[in-house]
């Protein structure tokens, strides 16, 4: 049987997971009303939202764990460095 404390259910971990389930209940919606078709960008394969959405979540992932190895636990930097690589992931990938 799993503890009833095995994971720390703050709010900061609540409203990443809300954040989340946002974003992705938005680009369905965004999906249904406004369907695209796929564009090759820098990387020269073809992506949709969904796939430039899976990029920036995977290489937001890895620039957080980064800023964790080398500068320590506030991640406010690595977050801002997520929002300038999402933003550049949607408009160049």
């Amino acid at each position: 049987m799993i503890p009833r404390g095995w994971m720390a259910w703050s709010f900061p971990v609540a409203f990443f997971f809300w954040c989340i389930a946002t974003v992705l209940v938005t680009f369905t919606i965004l999906a249904i009303r406004f369907p695209e078709t796929p564009r090759k960008g820098i990387l020269r394969i073809e992506t949709t939202r969904g796939d430039r959405l899976f990029i920036t979540l995977l290489g937001s992932a890895f620039i957080c764990l980064g800023w964790l190895f080398f500068a320590g636990p506030p991640v406010w930097g690595a977050l801002i460095i997520c929002l300038f690589y999402g933003a550049a992931v949607f408009r160049w990938v």
